[in-house]
């Protein structure tokens, strides 16, 4: 029998990171990132509490598997179309035309192996994050939220692939992991039609709706099949597993049109993500953060500000495409969600060191970057968003749109 008593560890503060936050409303902290410092804290690199025995990393890796599937279910493929799709794919091209500079300055300072992989990974949004925060702003839908969601959207998915088919821990070489991901892909395609027309006959309609709120949890069971199914695929073709797990959920939030009949069906799936396995995941993240080899090399915390710098101007900078339709108050707000970045940093960095590409340290100053993305972005750009713009009267037009 495996050891339970470090996953209580995790579970325990995974439970008191939102009710210690909740208990001071106003310190806008995502509880991601104190869960993190937590798990640096009951860590090896502090207290030495708790380690990465079986249970721990088994349920780390659903909650990683599981993430990515959330985050590929705020993607709405029927929106990523027109205009917005061209603005936002022009946008993250030049991310990655941003992104290789800072990599090659980086690669030259000996802080990385690979400068791609660095562009690949500051070219991310974490789309999980930043749908929230406009929501919360009441912005989801508005001409500056739909464009940052598209925008997210494309630079969530093409990170994704890009970081599986450039840098897989499977091996092989990058033209066959190409035919393998345009084969995958083809099948991806091909499962969420059959799934599509599977659910409009009428018959297998009404049993999901019978069965769907019953002990039997129908629609959740067949969204986790498709999850496992998809990410065993991945790892079978020689990719990465958070390719299947994204494009999972990118299915599912493709076929699933129809929230009158379940409206309960996507909160279901995020209780399982966000009640249990995902904030574990954050936890065992921080607990194998090396905070030790960072704190012993002074010069490494210079590391920090400069990636977050990158960070910023990897993502923000192609905001100022969206100047002419926004404005200039609402394309900045956008450019500082667009460099909000924490989940993907950390599966990025986690590839990164297991191929030797770049050193513990590095992942910590990354992943500390991305903590400071998500605890200073959102809150830069709400402030602005909350702010009339007496001069900018076209952010103003723009947004009531």
């Amino acid at each position: 029998m495996p050891d339970f008593g470090n996953l209580l560890v995790l579970t325990v503060i995974a439970l008191l990171a939102p009710l210690l936050l909740g208990l001071a409303p106003r310190l806008r902290t995502p509880s991601v990132v104190l869960e993190i410092v937590a798990g640096v804290v009951v860590g090896p690199s502090v207290l030495g509490l708790v380690t990465m025995d079986q249970a721990v990393q088994v349920v780390s890796l659903l909650g990683l598997a599981f993430l990515l599937f959330l985050a590929g279910l705020e993607v709405d493929l029927h929106r990523l179309r027109g205009s917005l799709l061209r603005v936002a794919s022009i946008g993250y091209v030049v991310s990655l035309a941003i992104g290789v500079a800072a990599g090659s300055s980086f690669g030259a300072a000996g802080w990385v192996r690979d400068p791609m992989l660095i562009a690949v990974a500051l070219s991310a949004t974490s789309l999980g994050l930043v749908v929230p925060v406009l929501k919360d702003a009441g912005r989801a839908e508005h001409a500056m939220g739909q464009t940052t969601i598209t925008a997210s959207s494309v630079a969530d998915f093409a990170a994704v692939v890009l970081l599986s088919l450039l840098f897989s821990v499977s091996g092989g070489t990058v033209g066959g992991r190409l035919v393998s991901l345009l084969v995958f892909v083809a099948f991806v395609v091909v499962t969420g039609i059959a799934v599509t027309l599977a659910g409009r006959s009428m018959r297998m309609g009404d049993l999901l709706l019978r069965l769907q709120d019953t002990t039997a949890e129908i629609r959740v069971r067949a969204a986790v099949v498709l999850l496992v199914a998809f990410v065993v695929l991945a790892e079978g073709f020689g990719l990465e597993s958070i390719l299947g797990a994204f494009l999972a959920g990118a299915v599912v939030s493709f076929v699933d049109r129809d929230s009158v009949t379940h409206p309960h069906f996507r909160t279901k799936l995020e209780a399982i993500g966000y009640g249990f396995l995902i904030p574990v995941f954050f936890v065992a993240s921080g607990v194998q953060l090396d905070l030790g080899g960072l704190i012993a090399t002074p010069s490494a915390w210079l590391r920090v500000p400069l990636f977050l710098v990158a960070l910023l101007l990897v993502r923000g900078l192609p905001a100022l495409l969206y100047q002419r339709s926004l404005g200039t108050r609402s394309s900045v707000a956008a450019g500082l969600l667009q460099a909000t970045s924490l989940p993907f940093l950390v599966a990025a960095t986690q590839i990164g060191v297991a191929l030797g590409l770049m050193a513990p340290e590095t992942e910590a100053a990354l992943i500390c970057a991305g903590l400071l993305s998500v605890l200073l972005f959102p809150t830069a750009a709400l402030a602005l968003l909350r702010k009339p713009a007496p001069g900018d009267p076209r952010g103003d037009a723009a947004e009531a749109t």
